[in-house]
């Protein structure tokens, strides 16, 4: 293994949380199910995160893992991120039980450790986040049309974490830089744990197709080399207009690899501040494709 193939590990050990039911793949459940138990037990699992499922689906994901989950005793189990529906207290019952039935091995070892909510306001953002249970971990998804500050101020009071839509299926789904730029520089300043999710298949900024489909429009997509990036050189300090600078730089050789770190043009970030970030505030990615964010890493010659 090369240095530079270290560090890269180092930015996105768990990092890509597995979307496959979700657009632009969309695939059924039991398609879904049987690629992420093959990513668990393929070579590239070190950088596999969670299943994504939402709560109106956990019954049908229960059924479709059923005979994949894992059942000796000391397994580890099946990673989820539930995404919440409308009633807290309901989402709250739901990951209660099925974590109680998973917690045995006759069932198959699963865990949702992880919901992910919307919330309108501040009073809906405490509600989500107080009626989880105490040992899950909340995300919040932010609009990226509005000022963070406050909703992220409250996540850091209520110890949970913030969450940025960055892509969708239509060009109008993507934020501008300057907003994905200031959502990363308030989460770091407050220490507050985030996420990013869709638009993220590829490492570097670029045109591509918004779905899968033969006749698909294309567009400007975010790259998740990025957005990592950005976030470890955030921790060094940098301005909004430089983390836009990086949030929107195209070129592969603008980046380099080595034992010592990462830079990024003239910045360096080193394997402290990487792992420190990496474990305290830029946690994961959603993909609806967990191989083509590595398959694009290993073409540039950087995995």
């Amino acid at each position: 293994m090369s240095e530079s193939d270290t560090t890269i590990r180092a930015l996105l050990r768990h990092a890509i949380d597995y979307a496959g039911l979700f657009p632009p793949a969309q695939l059924d459940m039991a398609g879904a199910v049987d690629q992420f138990a093959q990513y668990r037990a393929g070579t590239d699992a070190w950088a596999l995160g969670r299943f994504i499922v939402t709560s109106a689906r956990l019954d049908e994901f229960e059924g479709a893992a059923a005979a994949l989950l894992p059942r000796e005793q000391d397994a580890e189990p099946w990673p989820v991120a539930l995404l919440s529906g409308r009633d807290p207290a309901h989402d709250a019952e739901l990951i209660f039980n099925f974590n109680e039935r998973h917690a045995r091995a006759a069932a198959g070892h699963a865990v949702i450790d992880t919901l992910e909510a919307r919330a309108a306001d501040l009073d809906e953002l405490e509600l989500r986040v107080r009626s989880a249970p105490d040992d899950v971990t909340v995300y919040i998804e932010l609009p990226w049309q509005d000022d963070p500050t406050d909703a992220v101020a409250a996540l850091a009071n209520l110890e949970a974490r913030a969450k940025i839509r960055t892509g969708g299926t239509t060009s109008e789904a993507f934020p501008p830089p300057h907003a994905v730029a200031r959502f990363i520089r308030i989460c770091v300043d407050q220490a507050v744990p985030f996420k990013a999710t869709a638009g993220l298949h590829h490492p570097l900024r670029g045109e591509h197709r918004l779905t899968y489909e033969p006749a698909s429009a294309s567009g400007t997509m975010y790259g998740h080399l990025n957005l990592l990036v950005a976030a470890a050189l955030a921790d060094q300090g940098l301005s909004l207009e430089e983390l836009e600078a990086i949030l929107v730089e195209r070129e592969a050789r603008a980046f380099s690899f080595d034992a010592d770190g990462v830079r990024w043009r003239h910045f360096h970030a080193d394997r402290t501040s990487i792992d420190r970030i990496r474990s305290r505030v830029a946690i994961s990615f959603g993909s609806c494709s967990f191989t083509e964010p590595l398959d694009d890493l290993r073409a540039l010659g950087l995995l």
